[in-house]
């Protein structure tokens, strides 16, 4: 195995907020924009116990909330804006008197911000589109995540899935290299609605390659992983985003010090759409000048993948004291907001 100690640098775009707590308007820089209205707006839209759990900060009676028994397979939605907060599988019953979830839909699908009313010291949830208040935050919550997001009912509003579509219809693959697979698969592996990360190779001629092989650079295959993921959780724009933001585009065969047409910068497209979504991104990164040169990314369609050797798969997870993660894997995952 050869050694790689690279440095990639990595583009963070960071979400500036500005609130105006406790009824008055809320405006979002975050991505997906904002909703903006005066508490006029705000009173004719709601119903009065939403207006007061929403906007005035206030808390239902434990044991009273449409949702607190609700098993329904679905989406829980902002009931001011309808911003996607927590999906089904993650409700559960915490015997608190209100719906409780272990995460929410996305890391930011709410914000977290300190409230130090009535002599406690707690972390407030808000909607991270309208900055409605739907609850609080614990860390006395199951496993995977040890947490008890605690909502108010009327904060919240429901969409179910539809009739007859199953949890494993929910699912959709995305396949992306951007360089060192190790890399790739850690940053991937921590976002909310992904279920798998397998690294492997792909975009070449050579039938089920060997690592070897493809270090060759004779094979025509780029160093890839290939993502399930559930798209009522983290959409496909959210995953592109992700692989602009964790490599370089603009360097042709290269990624730091790991040169050949293996580290290319690739996507892979699993239909007409993907395709689409993925020429649009470039599209506006470019318009927006975001990187100094030109994106270099190639997007064609997937044809097939080939899983990479065992001792290559979860790298990060069981070698994250190695040098190449601790010089490379870690900082980057950091400067990411993933660790």
């Amino acid at each position: 195995m050869k050694k790689r100690f690279m440095v990639i640098a990595l583009v963070s775009i960071g979400a500036i907020w500005m609130m105006a707590r406790e009824g008055r308007n809320v405006e979002s820089k975050r991505e997906g924009g904002s909703v903006m209205k005066t508490d006029a707006e705000w009173k004719e839209q709601l119903s009065p116990e939403q207006y007061r759990i929403l906007r005035e900060k206030a808390t239902e009676h434990p044991g009273t909330g449409e949702y607190l028994n609700h098993q329904t397979e679905g989406t829980y939605l902002c009931a001011g804006c309808g911003n996607a907060l927590f999906v089904s599988e993650t409700k559960y019953e915490s015997g608190c008197g209100w719906p409780a979830f272990t995460a929410p839909i996305e890391k930011n699908s709410v914000e977290e911000v300190e409230d130090r009313s009535h002599g406690m010291v707690r972390k407030e949830i808000l909607c991270s589109k309208c900055g409605g208040h739907l609850g609080h935050v614990f860390n006395d919550g199951p496993e995977p995540t040890g947490l008890r997001y605690c909502i108010n009912s009327g904060a919240l509003g429901f969409e179910s899935v539809k009739s007859g579509v199953s949890k494993e219809s929910r699912e959709a693959l995305a396949t992306f290299g951007g360089g060192c697979f190790w890399c790739v698969e850690a940053g991937f592996e921590m976002l909310d609605g992904v279920k798998e990360v397998v690294s492997g190779y792909a975009g070449g001629s050579t039938k089920n390659p060997t690592y070897e092989q493809v270090c060759s650079k004779t094979t025509g295959h780029a160093e890839v992983v290939q993502i399930r993921f559930d798209p009522a959780v983290i959409s496909y724009r959210k995953l592109l985003d992700m692989f602009f933001r964790m490599h370089d585009p603009t360097t042709p065969n290269r990624q730091g010090a790991d040169v050949g047409s293996q580290y290319r910068s690739i996507i892979l497209y699993h239909d007409a759409e993907q395709k689409q979504e993925a020429e649009d991104v470039i599209k506006e990164l470019a318009d927006e000048k975001v990187f100094e040169d030109q994106i270099v990314t190639e997007v064609t369609a997937f044809q097939k993948f080939y899983e990479a050797e065992k001792y290559h798969q979860n790298y990060f997870r069981q070698n994250s004291k190695q040098p190449y993660c601790q010089m490379v894997i870690k900082p980057k995952l950091k400067k990411l907001g993933l660790r």
